[in-house]
């Protein structure tokens, strides 16, 4: 059974290199999950829609739009929308 001696410099390089590793894997999540959302912020809706913030939770409560709550910030779904539009709303 051999002895393994680890320096300083060995920690030093292996610290560099887990960093950016996590530095990658936090990227490549980062791109996939932001490249995901297909919806309308709160603000866009209701300037296409022309409605009150009020007006926008019944419409969700009544399910005539679906939503999409990601990290607080909730994301309206475009056919729902565009279909409101249609319908004249």
């Amino acid at each position: 059974m051999g002895v393994d001696i680890v320096t300083r410099e060995d920690l030093q390089v292996f610290r560099t290199q887990l960093l950016e590793d996590i530095k990658s894997l936090l990227q490549q999540s980062k791109d996939t999950s932001s490249g995901g959302v297909e919806g309308y912020k709160t603000a866009n809706v209701r300037k296409i829609l022309g409605c009150s913030v009020n007006k926008l939770v019944s419409l969700r409560i009544a399910k005539k739009i679906r939503t999409k709550k990601i990290g607080g910030t909730v994301y309206y779904n475009k056919e729902d929308v565009k279909r409101l539009v249609e319908e004249g709303f």
